[in-house]
């Protein structure tokens, strides 16, 4: 039996189905989690203290995929699909049984090893199925990855649902144990799928001259930077979302998660077509400049009508950003293979884990400045404490519109750079001719 591009691209798309669908959950059950076992052990802090919950699976994703990048061909594409699977059958355990396993603090330390652990998971499977793509669809990497990733918003849209409508009839605990349908589906599958060896340059080469090409070429670091910042546009305001915008805007914020992750899985099966015409750099400007706007939106909301509005043009801003990210890595550092994929994940990943717990502590510190105290805040209920955290959310959300605005710098710059180098090319070629 030969090797099964379409089988082993689906068997991508389930991984990558499962790590987003976790994740949407874990954004869905927060404020759930948070009122039932964070606030009543630290008030004062529980907006940081979940924001380093949710933050840390992105802590293990980062390790792991920079790691894993490093080792794949020697580890081999099924054996880490397969701990992708277990990584999250165990990590999910851990967040839904913490209750019954602990108390106190110790309850909280669970979830965040639960979440530690879902990310490991996320991170397997990123630094598997990215070159895995990249190597059964060298002449159409761009759009494959995009379509690939488009499965991401895929799970988003399924979990963030599951945790609107089930949390009627079901506990939050119920709710984020249906991770445990997709996780056994890609150990099942992995584990009967044949993989192809790696290619024949990438064994030669090995891992010293993947290393080599990165660190030759220091271009590769505003790539890396611009990741970063990327990821910072995306990811952490869509694990927050609900937490903050819930009670401001009027509905429940996972909803606003949901409607972006439709926007991002139909517009990144085209993405990978604009980006041949308008160019990688080209993109992810665009997508910078309505990234930026979109945040600003999202912080002055305060309807559904407005947060629809400022979540649509936030969408599109960040649907194409991070497998146009890889792909630019994959095209312009072909020699660095998994390693350079791993190297710009991990920086994304890396982001999220910063920014989500600074923006649970700006938070934490703007409500108790509105509040007067401390104690003015702890005394406070009902109407009077969703408007102190309603004015918070807002200026936590405001404060995270510049790292779209810097991207525009850096996007600009190489984007005019590249434009520059192909118009003398071109010259170049005329003179030839």
């Amino acid at each position: 039996m030969g090797i099964n591009r379409q089988r082993l691209f689906w068997l991508s798309v389930l991984a990558l189905f499962t790590a987003s669908m976790s994740a949407s959950l874990r954004a869905a059950v927060a404020s759930s989690l948070k009122a039932q076992w964070i606030d009543p052990i630290a008030p004062i802090a529980a907006g940081e203290l979940i924001g380093a919950a949710l933050g840390s699976a992105f802590l293990g994703f980062s390790i792991t995929v920079f790691v894993v990048s490093a080792l794949l061909d020697k580890l081999h594409v099924r054996r880490v699909l397969i701990g992708c699977g277990v990584a999250f059958l165990i990590g999910t355990t851990l967040i839904v049984a913490a209750g019954t396993l602990a108390s106190g603090m110790a309850i909280y330390h669970l979830v965040w090893l639960g979440m530690l652990l879902s990310g490991i998971g996320w991170g397997f499977a990123e630094a598997s199925i990215n070159p895995l793509t990249a190597r059964l669809y060298p002449e159409d990497t761009t759009h494959r990855l995009n379509v690939l990733h488009a499965w991401y918003p895929g799970g988003l849209i399924v979990g963030g649902l599951a945790g609107v409508f089930l949390a009627s009839i079901l506990p939050w605990q119920a709710i984020m144990a249906l991770v445990f349908i997709p996780a056994i589906g890609v150990i099942l599958i992995a584990a009967t799928t044949i993989f192809p060896e790696p290619p024949k340059a990438v064994s030669d080469r090995g891992m010293k001259d993947m290393m080599l090409e990165v660190v030759r070429r220091p271009s590769f670091f505003i790539w890396f930077g611009a990741m970063f910042l990327t990821a910072s546009s995306e990811l952490a305001p869509g694990q927050w979302i609900d937490v903050a915008l819930s009670n401001r805007v009027g509905m429940r914020g996972i909803l606003l998660l949901v409607y972006v992750s439709a926007l991002m899985f139909v517009f990144r099966h085209f993405a990978g077509r604009i980006a041949g015409r308008l160019s990688n750099p080209g993109l992810l400007w665009v997508s910078s400049l309505l990234a930026a706007i979109g945040l600003f939106l999202l912080s002055q909301a305060q309807s559904p009508m407005s947060a629809i509005l400022a979540s649509t043009i936030w969408g599109l801003g960040v649907c194409a950003m991070w497998p146009t990210m890889l792909a630019s890595v994959a095209e312009r550092y072909p020699r660095g293979d998994a390693w350079a994929l791993g190297l710009v994940g991990s920086a994304g990943a890396l982001a999220s884990f910063f920014v989500l717990p600074r923006l649970g502590e700006m938070f934490d510190q703007a409500k108790v400045e509105i509040a007067g105290g401390p104690e003015a805040f702890t005394r406070l209920s009902g109407a009077a404490l969703r408007t102190v955290e309603d004015a918070a959310a807002s200026q936590s959300f405001a404060r995270l519109t510049f790292v779209p605005l810097t991207l525009l710098l850096v996007f600009g710059f190489i984007w005019l750079a590249e434009r520059r180098a192909n118009r003398r090319a071109a010259r170049v070629a005329e003179g030839v001719a």
